[in-house]
């Protein structure tokens, strides 16, 4: 009997997709045991358990939000140039980015700013994603240009709404005085005032991270994840809705290692899973997360630091994984193999991963609708403890997710292959 052009190569490419990720679910085991090892020692990231009954005095003695202090001259033209500032840094993923780093290097008090910046990181990364190996044979062009925007809303609008909190702080340190009175002149809410007025007398950097988490979530829960557009053509989506199963959401920390140029042993990711981006409650549990993972676990943080001061962020994954993405379509093929005892797998070689650049021009960015989320203080129910992960060795599991993106476009065209030559007769 004679075989059918094509058949062979596709199932033995389809065994050996099958054989990948048989692997990377046994070796998922060994994420425990290096989970176990980031996190042996750590720092408790406390809250005072009197700091929500004081917020609570303050945010209901608060003065009204649109009630604007009388400012100086020289106050007004400050925030004159914070916002053309904050315009200007607004540009894309990239500018944003390095914008939360350099606040992050000047002032490390300001945990946030790292954490921004880190998973500023991971939202490049998935906009590249959309221009990709994979997702172009998976999403239609109209799916893959909502996305792209709903990411970009999310990046751009929290940027702007941080961004000059974070500048009003490096001014007040400038100045040795409290600016914060000049939050509301931009549109920051009510619920951040007495944060940053407390913050500025006792330094303590967890209640002002928590509270920034808190707020970005809700900032951009009505202006993006309840916006009609984006539940219609985005969320709506069986694409966006199968990501849990495709692990198209995951945050990864890279952690560089003492010495590594990335030429010998591949970085070993730290990271969380988001299962439902929707849910405002789980977005701030997730974030919390993040931070007791950053700033709870010293070997983390120390060589995520690492990795953030040596790796200029360009969008493509190669940053961190170059034995894996190239963000160059000539070297797809001919890339080494990871090795299997840092890998959950084999690759053949190298998959495309574009810069933001190259992926994605510059964008107008759309400003942000007016209006404060904060209604009451029922909000400061998630003002509580962090709660440090201890599941947090992500290397086998990213690579898995990559590897099962890599078998849904195989079984595609694989289906496309079959329905095509029974069309014609010639199956």
């Amino acid at each position: 009997m004679q075989k059918k052009p094509g058949v062979d190569s596709g199932i033995a490419t389809l065994l050996r997709m099958t054989q990948r990720l048989a692997s990377g679910l046994v070796n998922k085991s060994s994420g425990l045991i290096r989970s176990y090892r980031l996190t042996r020692h750590k720092h408790p990231l406390l809250l005072d358990r009197e700091f929500s009954q004081h917020l609570t005095s303050l945010l209901t003695s608060a003065p009204e939000h649109d009630t604007l202090q009388r400012a100086s001259p020289s106050e007004l033209q400050l925030c004159e140039d914070i916002h053309n500032e904050t315009i200007q840094l607004n540009r894309n993923n990239i500018t944003r980015t390095e914008a939360y780093w350099q606040m992050y290097k000047t002032f490390p008090e300001l945990h946030w700013a790292l954490l921004a910046h880190l998973v500023s990181r991971n939202g490049g990364w998935s906009m590249t994603d959309l221009k990709g190996q994979w997702l172009p044979a998976l999403l239609d062009k109209a799916l893959i240009a909502a996305t792209f925007d709903l990411l970009e809303a999310c990046n751009s609008l929290i940027f702007g709404d941080a961004y000059p909190q974070l500048r009003l702080y490096a001014e007040s340190k400038r100045l040795d005085r409290n600016l914060f009175f000049l939050l509301p002149r931009f549109g920051v809410s009510a619920f951040m005032h007495p944060i940053w007025n407390r913050f500025w007398l006792d330094q303590d950097p967890v209640p002002l991270t928590i509270a920034l988490v808190v707020n970005e979530q809700n900032f951009i829960q009505s202006r993006v994840v309840e916006d009609g557009r984006y539940k219609q053509h985005v969320f709506s989506s069986l694409s966006f809705r199968s990501q849990p199963l495709l692990q198209m959401n995951q945050i990864v920390f890279p952690l560089s290692q003492e010495g590594n140029s990335n030429r010998g042993n591949p970085m070993r990711l730290a990271g969380r899973v988001l299962e439902n981006f929707e849910d405002l409650q789980e977005r701030i549990g997730f974030g919390k997360s993040l931070y007791g993972m950053l700033f709870g676990y010293p070997a983390v943080l120390e060589r995520v630091i690492a990795f953030c001061e040596r790796v200029m962020h360009t969008g493509s994954r190669a940053d961190y994984w170059p034995h894996c993405f190239t963000f160059t379509c000539k070297q797809i093929t001919g890339g080494k193999p990871m090795r299997a005892e840092h890998a959950a797998g084999l690759l053949s070689s190298l998959w495309f991963s574009p810069m933001l650049s190259e992926a994605w021009p510059d964008r107008p960015i759309v400003p942000a609708t007016e209006g404060d989320w904060y209604r009451d203080t029922d909000v400061l129910a998630f003002m509580t403890k962090i709660r440090l992960p201890r599941i947090i060795d992500m290397t086998h599991e990213h690579l898995f997710g990559q590897n099962k993106l890599q078998a849904a476009v195989l079984l595609e065209r694989s289906f496309m292959k079959g329905a095509s030559r029974r069309r014609t007769g010639r199956g």
